[in-house]
Order: C-alpha cells, then structure tokens, then sequence
C-alpha cells in the first residue's frame, strides 16, 4: 500500500509539473497532397560541363 501513495504521489508531481501530453495528430492532417509538374515542363537538358560537380570521386579529386 506504501508503494502505491508513492507512486500516485509521484504521478500527481509529474502531472503538476509537465501537465497533459498533446493530443494525437492524424495522418491526415500531417500530409500535404500536390499536384506533379507536367512531365515535359521541367526537363534539364545535360551539360557535360557543369555535370562534374555533382560527384565525388578521389581519382579525380588527385587529378590522376
């Protein structure tokens, strides 16, 4: 019995001092829907000179 008051003694301290947790968020409402670009609009044509700063490569990096 001792262990329960201690317990509820407890409880009632953390509720006193952190209060409730928030309420529950549905998926729903954490997801944002948008419509894709037209498959023609935004296509990058490739630049082979600009193309070399988007790897990593160490032979390069030493010039071999």
């Amino acid at each position: 019995m001792e262990n329960e008051s201690a317990t509820d003694a407890a409880a009632a301290a953390r509720h006193a001092r952190f209060g409730k947790l928030p309420e529950r968020i549905n998926f729903h409402e954490m997801v944002q829907e948008k419509k894709a670009a037209p498959s023609g609009a935004e296509i990058i044509s490739y630049n082979p000179e600009g193309s070399w700063n988007h790897f990593s490569c160490l032979a390069l990096d030493l010039g071999l």
